[in-house]
């Protein structure tokens, strides 16, 4: 079962050496940072980037609960503003001085698979509205959605050196239901194709998935990369626009 997840990206990979020669890297496309500033990564205490995240306040990154359990702020970075995972020249990496996971978190194929870093620092870069209640229609079968990420590009593969993204559609609850008897509907959403092909994959956990400029869902899980009839499962944010709130808009010295 997969926890962390990464994009299955596009055949750009094979020009850049980050993909091995026998991968068939799928479905996806560089995308630019200067459109989706608020896309970040996270980098555990080598460096090492293992989840991605979603900037929502100048202070505040959301990503997954499994991205951040376990683990202190002095073991993880943030690096915002950089498209390029080997140009160290540019963007920022701040430093997390917080960690709020959601109380009722578990495991991620159980919900609540959400978390908020607090930084040390506001970042310079645009944050991304996240759903509300009221979002209903965002999360319609058959709306075309963007999942964005630095991940690997095949279930085995290796992680992408850019930051890349996919486009896949919601699917419908009996789908996600009959496919993983343990998807809960009321926290979360499934998105992508019954024959596979279009996925996220390990290393992207954590990372946006948005929709007519608003963060809609976060990568949480699902079994494998690509598989037929095995989409990928991301966190239903308007379900926790209450508890995020609470958080995201608190003083830094509130949480």
């Amino acid at each position: 079962m997969r926890r962390l997840l990464v994009l299955v990206l596009s055949a750009m990979l094979a020009s850049t050496g980050t993909a091995a020669a026998n991968e068939q890297v799928v479905g996806g496309e560089r995308a630019s940072i200067q459109a989706n500033p608020w896309a970040v990564y996270l980098v555990d205490d080598r460096g090492a980037q293992f989840c991605g995240g979603t900037i929502v306040a100048p202070s505040k990154v959301l990503t997954a609960a499994h991205c951040a359990l376990g683990r202190s702020p002095r073991e993880l970075k943030v690096v915002a503003g950089r498209e390029d995972k080997q140009d160290r020249r540019a963007g920022v990496t701040a430093d997390v001085t917080k960690i709020w996971i959601h109380k009722q978190y578990v495991a991620a194929d159980e919900g609540e698979d959400i978390a908020v870093l607090t930084l040390r620092d506001a970042l310079p870069y645009e944050p991304l509205p996240f759903a509300e209640l009221s979002d209903r229609a965002l999360y319609q079968p058959g709306t075309m959605l963007r999942a964005l990420g630095w991940g690997r590009t095949s279930e085995n593969g290796k992680t992408s050196r850019f930051l890349m993204q996919a486009s896949v559609p919601v699917l419908p609850d009996e789908f996600c239901v009959d496919t993983y008897p343990q998807f809960v509907k009321a926290d979360m959403f499934c998105a992508g194709y019954e024959g596979g092909k279009v996925d996220t994959c390990q290393g992207d956990s954590g990372g946006p998935i948005v929709v007519d400029g608003k963060l809609v869902g976060v990568t949480s899980w699902g079994e494998g990369c690509a598989r037929r009839n095995k989409p990928g499962v991301y966190v239903r944010i308007s379900r926790y626009a209450r508890d995020l709130h609470s958080v995201v808009d608190a003083s830094p010295l509130d949480h």
